[in-house]
Parts: C-alpha cells; structure tokens; sequence
C-alpha cells in the first residue's frame, strides 16, 4: 500500500507540470502562428491582370504576350493580358486608376501615357495618379526614309527641304506631329503632315513613294534596308542606329520611348518590391530577350521603379515647353 501511495502521489506531482509545459507550447505555437500569419500571407493569391491599352496584335501587345508567361513564372500564377485600347493609351490607364491597389493589376505600355496625355488630352487622371514598378525596354521611335530618296541623314534632308517646299511626312500621332514640326519651325520649313493609322498605314505610303519621310514608332526595324533611319526621336540616339542623331541634341524635342509598368496608386511596399524583383527577372527570359533581339530589335534593359518614378518629372516639363513653343 506504501508502494502504490508513492506511485501515486509521483504521478500526480509529475502529470500537471508536463500538462502545463505542453499547454503552454501549444499556445506559443497558435500565437505565434497568429502573429506572424499577415507577413506571410501569400502574394498574389489569384491571377494577374496585365493591361495593354493598345489594340490587340501590334508590337506592344506581341511583345506582352510573350513577356506574360516570362512573368508568370516568376510569380507563380497565370498572368492574363486584356487589351483596352483607345485614346493613345488613356482608355487603359484610366481604367487602371479605379483598380483595386493590390498589386493583381497591373499596366504594360507607352511612357507618354502618364506624361504627354494629361498635358494635351481630356483625361481623368495625372501622373501622380499610378504606382511606377518598372520599365522592362525602349520603343525604337526614328524618322525613316526610304532609301531611294535623294537624301540620306537628316542634315540632308533639311537642304532638301530648302530647296524643295512643301515636303511631306507621314504622322502617327499628335506627340509625333509636334515633334516633326518643331523642327521644321526651328529650320524654317515647309514640312506638311500627313496623318496615318499606326505604322501599318505609314508603310505602304512610305515605301510607295506617297510621302518624302514619316515618323515611326519602331515598325522600321522590321524592314531592314528598305527603310533608312535619318534621326532618333528618343531622347537618345537608336541601338541599332547609333550614327544617326536624336533630335534632342540640336533641336530639344523627344518622344518619350520607355516601356514601362505601373499599377493603381497605393500598392503596398512589400508588394511592390515583389513585383519589381519578378518583373527584373522576366525581362531575362530566353524567349522574351529573343523577341527584343530578333524581331522587335528593342533594347534588353530594366529600370526600378523608383527610376522611372524620378525620371517622368523632367520629361513632363520637357513637353510642356514643346507644346507650348508650337502653340497647339
């Protein structure tokens, strides 16, 4: 009777402390788990919208396409591309404005949407309106000729000019119009522009003879020798036309030519440092850099966010004084 007393008052003794210390564990464990359960919280936990606010089938919508499944890879879900075309890109940013700030939508185009579009269209938002995450190329925006004309740089197209009034262009774009013609009002020529539906109405009246040069947004490095790059309207001078000059060097003009991305105001930091790094690392898809290199010929590049953020700015006022020299 001794014996089982002391069995069982070291029973009872020792049962509650065990029993405390593993209640105590599981707590630690369901508080902890509590806690720390908003940090990990999957991101993104359902598909990505992409937008291209251009029609579907030209370059920029190709090249997205291509860039979307580089992009899903990264992040680990299905990224859909859905086209919303109209008003050189604002139908688009407008709707990206009035998106939930979740980083599951995002937008893929043209830099002049948050700077040239506000300044000279009605549109309902500013450049302080968006998330800038990156930019993953260039366009490749040039004055081309083609190569039968009598002139070929840009120097020589300007005494050509002089001595032949009323020269002809083709222009894809009010930006382009201004861009060209701020030129013609620094050199004191006669240029006239000849509006076109994108580069697929440009070419054929260029290479049929129908007007003296254009303006091109990039269709030009699809056609090789057929078609000449007499100046970049870039801020800088072309990748693949370093020799010819851009016509910010002498005149102060430049279309702007990034290929950027951006989401709705307000997406989390932690978010958005996600998205950067993935959106870095899709630009280094094989398939992705094949398509710059071979059929785009655009630049294999990426700028942060913060760099594209800081660099809008200056090209803003940039236009804002073209627009306002030109008087439209």
């Amino acid at each position: 009777m001794v014996r089982k007393r002391g069995m069982s008052r070291s029973y009872f003794q020792i049962r509650p402390f065990w029993t405390e210390i593993i209640a105590i564990a599981i707590a630690l464990v369901l508080i902890g788990g509590l806690v720390k359960a908003p940090a990990h919280a999957a991101f993104p936990d359902k598909p990505i919208t992409v937008i291209v606010p251009f029609k579907a089938g030209g370059s920029t919508d190709t090249m997205v396409r291509v860039y979307a499944k580089a992009l899903s890879k990264e992040v680990g879900q299905p990224v859909v591309v859905q086209n919303r075309a109209g008003a050189g890109g604002a139908v688009g940013a407008m709707y990206l404005k009035d998106q939930k700030p979740d980083g599951h939508t995002i937008l893929i185009g043209a830099e002049q949407i948050p700077t040239w579009s506000p300044i000279h269209d009605k549109v309902d938002y500013t450049l302080d309106d968006f998330t800038y995450l990156g930019a993953i190329t260039q366009y490749q925006t040039a004055v081309v000729c083609s190569p039968d004309k009598p002139y070929k740089t840009l120097a020589e197209l300007i005494t050509y000019s002089q001595k032949t009034p009323g020269v002809t262009f083709a222009d894809q774009s009010t930006i382009s119009k201004i861009v060209i013609l701020s030129v013609a009002k620094q050199e004191g020529l006669d240029w006239r522009a000849v509006p076109t539906k994108g580069g697929g109405g440009m070419v054929p009246m260029l290479l049929g003879g129908q007007i003296d040069f254009a303006w091109s947004g990039g269709v030009h490095q699809r056609y090789g020798d057929k078609m000449r790059v007499l100046a970049s309207t870039n801020s800088e001078r072309l990748h693949q036309s370093p020799d010819a000059p851009a016509l910010m060097e002498k005149y102060g003009v430049a279309i702007p030519s990034l290929v950027i991305v951006m989401g709705p105001k307000g997406i989390p930091d932690d978010r958005t440092k996600f998205l950067e790094a993935a959106l870095e690392k899709a630009t280094r898809d094989p398939a992705f850099m094949k398509m710059l290199k071979e059929n785009l010929k655009f630049p294999q590049m990426f700028l942060s966010g913060k760099e594209v953020k800081e660099s809008l700015p200056g090209m803003v006022e940039k236009l804002k004084n073209m627009k306002a020299k030109m008087g439209m």
